[in-house]
């Protein structure tokens, strides 16, 4: 069984099915960088196909990328028009608590946000132009669950190793547009 998955047919494949509409055909260099944090802030996975400038280490990116995601998400839900209890600024939240973003583009760039329930973050830098990506990036985390969680030899809460993993990752990421 597939997390977010919305239909009723079983999938007897070894790997998720991809969402309908990301591929092109043609091999894709949209996708540029992904991260994918636990809850307490681990970056387990950094995985970079296309980037032009390494400015930082990858500690210290890893370290902005995770900060900018918990003041984003503290000032959305802060901003939320619809809850009456805010809560304080920078407080942590749980997953799904309060009101959330997506995504978010400057003019070289386009951000795609998701948490899953358990607190696992998704973070897919793409190119500025791209368009929505949270149908890939509950792709990517099917693929998580499945060859990652669902590895008996992973320790939870640190650093993703699975060649198994990654190959996939690469071959599904060649196919975003």
């Amino acid at each position: 069984m597939q997390f977010f998955s919305g239909s009723s047919v079983v999938d007897v494949s070894l790997s998720p099915t991809a969402p309908p509409g990301t591929a092109t055909g043609h091999a894709g260099n949209n996708a540029n960088v992904l991260y994918i944090f636990n809850r307490n802030g681990i970056c387990l996975l950094y995985r970079e196909w296309h980037r032009l400038l390494r400015t930082l280490d990858a500690s210290q990116d890893q370290k902005l990328m995770f900060g900018l995601l918990f003041s984003l998400r503290s000032f959305t839900a802060k901003m939320d028009p619809v809850s009456a209890d805010k809560g304080n600024l920078g407080v942590p939240l749980l997953p799904g608590q309060g009101c959330s973003f997506y995504s978010f583009r400057t003019n070289t760039y386009k951000l795609s946000f998701m948490e899953s329930p358990s607190g696992i973050k998704l973070i897919l830098i793409t190119h500025p132009k791209t368009g929505d990506h949270r149908e890939s990036l509950k792709h990517i985390y099917n693929l998580y669950v499945e060859y990652v969680v669902k590895n008996p030899l992973y320790v939870t809460g640190t650093p993703i190793k699975s060649e198994l993993f990654t190959t996939n990752l690469d071959q599904y990421v060649k196919t975003l547009i």
